[in-house]
């Protein structure tokens, strides 16, 4: 029996362990998700996107026609609830946002810049990057058909990694296009659609197997032609792919000037470390144009990001018109990871500024009070009115990583002069009076 079956004993205390997969945020944890989402949504809104929410729970059927089968049958929590309804734990967000367009299809104008940071599920093993829940900004664009949403959506991409501190050299920006692998395994191949499913589901392990295992795969999935398939796949920028796909169909292969266009276009706006990977698929169904990908460069660390593409048909699935869309996910687990490996997180450093310890008896109102108008000014106060010894208040202090405490007493309050001690140097200064205790915490 596993750790994750077995069953508590009613002797035993309950656990401590969250369930598995799943994390807690301590304040120190919390500090560095929030300076994730900040970054984040400053990032995004600097180019007119607006926040959206949802339900964690949606119908079952929802992801049944939009995700793929792969994820609802394996990946997924889903369940009946009391009313015998199938439900399921959202393990994405994109057909949420997509219901939620529908519904209002008429009374909004395009372009749509939405953006949201929801909480996602999917059961699967737990590993370095990847968990059971996870965060997941969500960046989504509908309304514009053409090359320009690509464009600013891979730019907002870009914006957020910059936004972390990361340098180009630190991250690539893989891309390709749907249009170019449907063409190869449609009009090339000649293969049919069962065959032509598996293959891209192929292309997309091809970088997680052995390059042996890869091509007797493919021997096995497409038969005499693999060695087209393999060539194509080996190429090394859009020219190369011209070049091997010459024999075999129309140098004009559709969708590989567009992607040259998005490529070139990025150069022109800064955006450097984007290059054409012919074995991108991304793994949802439902993309239909471009597709990219944010790949850590660092050995330490050496996998996908985040990633995202062009989903133009989602809308038909609820009866209303055709809406074309761009759109990317950008999980918290991964950029963690990232930040991490690269030296980019965050010192921790709480709100709270000082910490007012009381001394003697009786004074508790007189400190509340004070912390009051020091509060009404800013500064994010915290009060050990406990009967602990003072050094015993200092190390709390410390151990809560608040840079400033000061002690009342009667004498204190009496005087209206009171010693700011700085835990990190040790070093005190006296302050006279709220406002000069406010000017000093704040300078």
């Amino acid at each position: 029996m596993t750790d994750e079956n077995a069953k508590q004993s009613p002797n035993q205390p309950l656990s401590t362990e969250p369930y598995k997969g799943v994390r807690d945020f301590y304040p120190e944890d919390m500090f560095v998700q929030n300076h994730i989402f900040g970054a984040m949504r400053s990032a995004v809104e600097s180019f007119g996107f607006l926040e959206y929410g949802a339900s964690i729970l949606e119908p079952t059927e929802l992801y049944k026609a939009k995700s793929g089968e792969e994820i609802v049958n394996d990946q997924t929590y889903s369940f009946k609830d009391r009313g015998d309804r199938d439900v399921t734990l959202r393990p994405e967000m994109t057909p949420t946002i997509t219901r939620m367009i529908a519904a209002r299809r008429r009374e909004l104008s395009t372009p749509i810049r939405w953006y949201s940071i929801p909480n996602l599920f999917r059961y699967e093993k737990p590993q370095r990057g990847r968990l059971r829940e996870h965060f997941q900004l969500n960046v989504d664009l509908f309304g514009v058909e053409n090359i320009n949403a690509e464009i600013e959506v891979v730019s907002v991409a870009a914006a957020i990694m910059k936004k972390f501190g990361a340098k180009d050299d630190q991250y690539i920006i893989r891309v390709n296009s749907r249009k170019i692998l449907n063409y190869l395994l449609n009009e090339v191949l000649k293969l049919d659609t069962e065959k032509a499913y598996k293959a891209m589901k192929l292309i997309d392990r091809k970088d997680k197997m052995p390059k042996d295992e890869f091509k007797t795969q493919a021997d096995d999935l497409i038969g005499s032609k693999s060695h087209i398939f393999i060539s194509l796949l080996n190429a090394t920028s859009i020219d190369d792919f011209k070049k091997r796909s010459m024999d075999e169909a129309s140098s004009d292969i559709m969708g590989v000037e567009e992607l040259a266009n998005l490529l070139d276009t990025l150069k022109k706006l800064g955006i450097n470390n984007a290059i054409f990977d012919p074995t991108l698929a991304r793994g949802f169904d439902y993309y239909t144009g471009i597709v990219f990908e944010v790949y850590d460069t660092d050995a330490r660390n050496p996998r996908a990001l985040f990633g995202g593409g062009r989903f133009d048909d989602l809308l038909s699935v609820f009866g209303t018109d055709k809406l074309p869309a761009v759109g990317f996910g950008m999980g918290d687990v991964g950029i963690n990871n990232f930040l991490e490996t690269h030296n980019l997180l965050p010192e921790y450093a709480p709100k709270t500024k000082l910490a007012i310890c009381t001394i003697g008896q009786g004074i508790d109102i007189a400190a509340f009070e004070f912390a009051s108008k020091l509060r009404t000014h800013g500064v994010s106060v915290a009060i050990d009115a406990t009967d602990r010894k003072a050094g015993q208040k200092i190390q709390a202090a410390v151990k809560q990583s608040i840079p400033y405490v000061t002690f009342i007493g009667e004498k204190e309050l009496a005087s209206k002069t009171f010693t700011i001690k700085e835990l990190e140097t040790g070093g005190e200064t006296i302050c006279s009076g709220e406002q000069d205790i406010i000017d000093f915490i704040k300078k």
